[in-house]
């Protein structure tokens, strides 16, 4: 019960000030019709009310799930097991994540179909599925993670920077970047890899169990330039 009451003060404390923002400018600036008022106000209801809901579920399924999962993998002594799961999780969330859904239309509708839904969606799954299965293999490995952030963002700004580039792609690459941070895909991959270090290395895993999803992220950025060039 206390964390079903925290999580509700969570998500007004969240979303109240938008709405009280969104209010203020509607009668003093631009006032916008009384249904279209009375629209975002249902919507605020419905995304408070989604969200409480999302978030009780986050907190007593996708965490402990995650976490149990990363944990157990690793038992099994098998490396490529571990690292195959990892890429088939990182690709599942990506395509349930709702923030690609919604850069993948607004990119569908501005292009007029030229980079359909599901032409983004793919290469972004497929990218941070790779990313979180190098993630995996940066902690068995005992890697550090700045080197991997260091030689990723390399190879990002050096496709960026490349002539072969259409100009277009290279926001569309770092939006799909941050979308992929999303709450579906954080809480899992979190929990995951924290599960993993765990076992592996449980005298340090604060340090290798975060970081995970700066450095997946970078996954969906390389796949959207990869697919401007071919674009290109």
């Amino acid at each position: 019960m206390q964390t079903v009451q925290e999580t509700i003060w969570e998500v007004v404390y969240a979303v109240l000030p938008i709405t009280i923002l969104v209010l203020v400018l509607q009668y003093t600036l631009i006032w916008l019709p009384f249904s279209s008022v009375l629209q975002f106000l249902i919507g605020v209801l419905f995304v408070s009310s989604g969200l409480v809901l999302f978030l009780i579920g986050v907190h007593i399924g996708l965490l402990p799930v995650g976490e149990m999962i990363g944990s157990s993998l690793p038992k099994t002594g098998k490396v490529w097991m571990i690292l195959l799961f990892s890429f088939i999780l990182g690709f599942a969330v990506t395509v349930a994540e709702p923030d690609v859904h919604v850069l993948s239309g607004y990119v569908d509708q501005v292009s007029d179909g030229a980079i359909g839904k599901w032409t983004l969606i793919l290469p972004v799954a497929l990218g941070l599925g790779i990313f979180v299965a190098l993630s995996m293999a940066r902690i068995i490995l005992k890697v550090s993670i700045k080197y991997m952030l260091i030689g990723g963002y390399i190879l990002v700004f050096a496709l960026a920077l490349s002539p072969w580039m259409p100009a277009e792609f290279i926001p569309i690459s770092f939006d799909a970047g941050g979308v992929t941070t999303g709450p579906m895909a954080v809480p899992f991959i979190l929990a995951f890899g924290v599960g993993i270090a765990s076992v592996l290395r449980s005298d340090d895993k604060s340090a290798d169990g975060f970081g995970l999803v700066a450095l997946a992220s970078i996954g969906p950025l390389i796949a959207v330039l990869l697919l401007g060039m071919v674009y290109g």
